[in-house]
């Protein structure tokens, strides 16, 4: 009797042996790699943003190597940054969204940048509850109703009123034109919050000339001959890099003498190389001034600028804070668990979270929009064809 006893418990104890041996070992979250996606414009129209935000995260993956890794809650993770070009098309960046949270199974997304595709790909991450933030997108549609979804900038019904009061301010003026692209978001939406901005401070038809275009036009001289026979005393166009230098020189050629002024869209590196001397005294608002810059953004600019042979722009910028925005949700997470789905709760609430975050693009403390509360900042182009810091505009 006993020897059957005993027989039974050996067999009983192999099986149980068999069986474990057949279940996965138990292993570190996602292999020990932390995958972030990137959805940048690395082709298209604007592909000095891509490229930007590119040399940025990998100056990110590069410190965080140097550190043996990103500690978190004693243990050690390799961060792996996934680029996917969204073409600088909404279409191309859903698709490019979607591939890096279902195929490659991000924890957040960095991106969109500019609104055109920053808006799908937050519909995108919402969609499937992946923390997501975008550097660069200021149209309010991006984060509304998203409650996955955040940014590291300003907000266009902040920035339209901040030019609108600077023209005011500084000049004096009374009477603006605007000249914008109507089948973009970005431009689009900026352009009705300045004239709304406008029209409260000077009454209605204040606005002399609202001119607009459609995206790949090259020739505005029609619309400028418009503006400059309106009586205007300044034009206001939130358009992107590759337009301005188009929209300035045509300007002045038609004759146009007085100030012009833009938006966030200006700041990349790649404006003065295309526009030079026509852009120099005007004005644009953006999230920070590289001339003159000190302390951490000063640090960030000479390392950038060395490794790269330029100044990086505002979109860089940003994109350096929003990595380590997303470093410190992590962190403030205390652990990663290895359940995709809990991590990614844990990184959407801890950013939810986030107050007074010292960027270099400033001060954020996030609203429960995922917006945040930071300043805008206007510069001069001058005569070094530098950005220079003006003045600061706070909410």
């Amino acid at each position: 009797m006993f020897k059957k006893m005993m027989g039974a418990f050996l067999v009983l104890i192999l099986g149980l042996t068999a069986l474990s041996a057949c279940q996965p070992a138990p292993k570190a979250a996602y292999g020990g790699v932390i995958k972030i996606g990137n959805v940048a414009p690395l082709t298209g129209d604007i592909p000095k943003v891509g490229e930007g935000a590119k040399y940025t995260l990998d100056m990110w993956v590069e410190d965080l190597e140097k550190a043996g890794g990103l500690d978190v809650g004693g243990v050690k993770y390799k961060v792996q940054v996934l680029h996917e070009d969204n073409e600088s098309k909404g279409e191309s960046a859903a698709a490019a969204a979607t591939k890096l949270i279902v195929e490659d199974e991000v924890l957040a997304i960095i991106g969109a940048y500019a609104s055109k595709q920053a808006i799908p790909t937050g519909a995108v991450a919402n969609d499937h509850e992946t923390p997501c933030i975008s550097p660069w997108s200021t149209n309010p549609r991006t984060t509304e109703n998203r409650p996955w979804v955040f940014r590291a900038c300003f907000l266009d019904p902040f920035q339209g009123p901040v030019v609108a009061n600077f023209v005011t301010e500084e000049f004096g003026f009374t009477k603006a034109a605007v000249l914008y692209d109507v089948a973009s978001d970005y431009p689009k939406g900026l352009a009705e919050f300045f004239k709304a901005a406008w029209e409260n401070l000077h009454g209605p038809g204040s606005v002399v000339a609202f001119e607009t275009f459609t995206t790949k036009d090259r020739d505005f001289s029609a619309q400028l001959t418009k503006i400059k026979g309106s009586g205007a005393e300044f034009f206001f166009t939130p358009q992107y890099y590759d337009e301005v230098p188009l929209i300035v020189k045509q300007a002045h050629q038609l004759g146009w003498d007085k100030p012009i002024v833009g938006s966030d869209s200006w700041g990349s590196a790649e404006l003065m190389p295309l526009c030079g001397d026509d852009c120099v005294g005007c004005y644009f608002s953006t999230h920070y001034a590289a001339a003159g810059a000190k302390g951490a953004t000063k640090e960030f600019i000479d390392r950038y600028t060395a490794k790269h042979g330029y100044v990086p722009d505002d979109v860089a910028a940003l994109t350096w804070d929003t990595a380590l925005i997303v470093q410190q949700a992590i962190l403030d997470c205390g652990k990663l668990t290895g359940d995709l789905k809990v991590d990614r709760k844990c990184i959407r609430d801890a950013l939810a979270k986030i107050k007074d975050f010292d960027g270099i693009t400033g001060k954020m403390t996030f609203t429960e929009e995922g917006d945040p509360i930071k300043c805008a900042v206007i510069v001069r182009i001058n005569e070094a064809h530098e950005f220079e810091f003006y003045e600061s505009a706070c909410p």
